[in-house]
């Protein structure tokens, strides 16, 4: 039986409408592939928590949950995730780069631009068609 792994990821806007976008690094699972970023859940931990621990561990700086975007599982050949796309706003700092290759702003209708890690592509598709 496959490993699952729950996972939260953030959908994080900035003042001109565009959506942060995370490149995965070639040291990680997907590489070069894009996602929202985010980690996996740890036990007993809430949506809100991990969320805003992992921004702080992954992008050194802070964001406040807001509420839950999408929902969503996907089967890899390997393991499956069940991911969680929540909305956040950004409260303090610069997303600065660490685990990722590269941090993009972009407007909704230029996702589709990027090769999104599977996964993502559902609350991808999702907020292209949401009415700002």
């Amino acid at each position: 039986m496959k490993k699952q792994i729950k996972v939260v990821a953030a959908i994080i806007e900035n003042n001109n409408n565009e959506i942060l976008c995370a490149l995965r690094s070639p040291s990680m699972d997907l590489p070069n592939h894009w996602e929202f970023p985010g980690g996996k859940i740890e036990v007993g931990e809430s949506h809100k928590d991990a969320i805003e621990r992992e921004i702080l561990e992954e992008l050194a700086c802070e964001v406040k949950f807001n509420n839950i975007f999408n929902e969503n599982v996907y089967e890899y050949d390997a393991f499956i995730v069940d991911l969680t796309s929540v909305k956040c706003t950004l409260i303090s700092g610069t997303p600065t780069a660490s685990e990722h290759s590269k941090l993009v702003w972009l407007k909704r209708e230029n996702l589709n631009s990027l090769i999104w890690a599977p996964a993502d592509l559902a609350a991808v598709e999702q907020l292209i068609e949401e009415k700002v």
